[in-house]
């Protein structure tokens, strides 16, 4: 039986760092929602979104792919995390950014572990 998407613990925190995201951008200011609040939710919600459908696509590389695209996300995050933080709309967020780090990290190795193996 192949294994779910569910299963991988990157897919899991990820889905953990888009909760942590959505309930850290209420507080936003309203003229925000079309802006840094919609790029925040956007970028985070594709990390998890990306490792699923890699992990549904036909082979390795394929999905090496679509972590390279969860990768490209939580860079993205980072930065716009970095902006709030800069705007004042976040206090500097430790959980947040720690998040970031960890799913990076779980991305980076789960990544890693599929090179070694092709």
């Amino acid at each position: 039986m192949r294994r779910n998407h569910r299963d991988l613990k990157a897919w899991q925190r990820a889905m953990d760092l888009v909760e942590c995201v959505y309930t850290a951008t209420l507080a936003f200011p309203q003229n925000e929602q079309y802006g840094l609040i919609s790029q925040l939710r956007r970028a985070s919600v594709s990390v998890p979104a990306n490792i699923a459908e890699g992990f549904a696509r036909n082979g390795s590389r394929e999905l090496l792919h679509f972590l390279g695209i969860a990768a490209g996300s939580l860079s993205e995050l980072d930065t716009l995390i970095e902006l709030a933080i800069r705007l004042n709309y976040l206090s500097d967020q430790e959980e947040l950014g720690g998040l970031v780090d960890e799913v990076s990290g779980l991305v980076m190795g789960l990544a890693a572990s599929i090179r070694r193996k092709l």
